[in-house]
């Protein structure tokens, strides 16, 4: 071995055995949310919805139990020495940082839609944050987007109403729609 590979292995400090093998982490993730849907599905009552073999419980079960599984499968395969790969970042650039202000807009819009459905109803609210997730994306069509997204929420709102049979607060456009 040359003195120069032996520096440049000597000044690189150890790294603890966690950091080796942090994908550990989520691993626990994967493995608490698997055993909180596990657990919340067995504790649903699903007595008054029980139509068949199959009940409402049977999904959750199912996804809780995947949930717990892959944990456990992942976590054997990071303790056998198996790692990630690194982001390649196809066509993003892993230099530039976060883009906040998108976030920040994205974020607004959904928590202005949370607060406002029980006031305004479904089509409105909804109208509100599509409009604003679009303009938080960089579209400035000040008159095309609003129109785009009061339809796509009016579309939305009527095939959740009246296809799917859910119900949804219509606000004070209950008597037009």
């Amino acid at each position: 071995m040359t003195s120069s590979i032996m520096d440049k292995e000597t000044v690189a400090p150890e790294q603890s055995w966690l950091r080796r093998h942090s994908e550990l982490w989520l691993c626990l993730f994967l493995l608490a949310l698997g055993v909180l849907v596990l657990t919340d599905a067995i504790s649903m009552p699903a007595d008054f919805t029980q139509r068949g073999p199959v009940g409402p419980k049977a999904v959750p079960v199912l996804v809780g139990s995947l949930l717990i599984l892959i944990s456990l499968l992942l976590a054997r395969d990071v303790l056998r020495g198996g790692k990630g790969e690194a982001e390649a970042g196809e066509d993003i650039d892993l230099d530039t940082p976060a883009e906040w202000r998108t976030v920040l807009g994205l974020s607004a819009a959904f928590l202005v839609n949370a607060a406002l459905i029980g006031v305004v109803g479904f089509p409105i609210s909804s109208a509100i944050m599509f409009w604003g997730a679009s303009y938080a994306l960089g579209s400035r069509h000040l008159v095309r987007d609003p129109l785009i997204a009061a339809l796509v929420s009016v579309i939305t709102w009527v095939i959740f109403t009246q296809l799917l049979g859910l119900t949804l607060p219509g606000g004070p456009l209950m008597g037009v729609l």
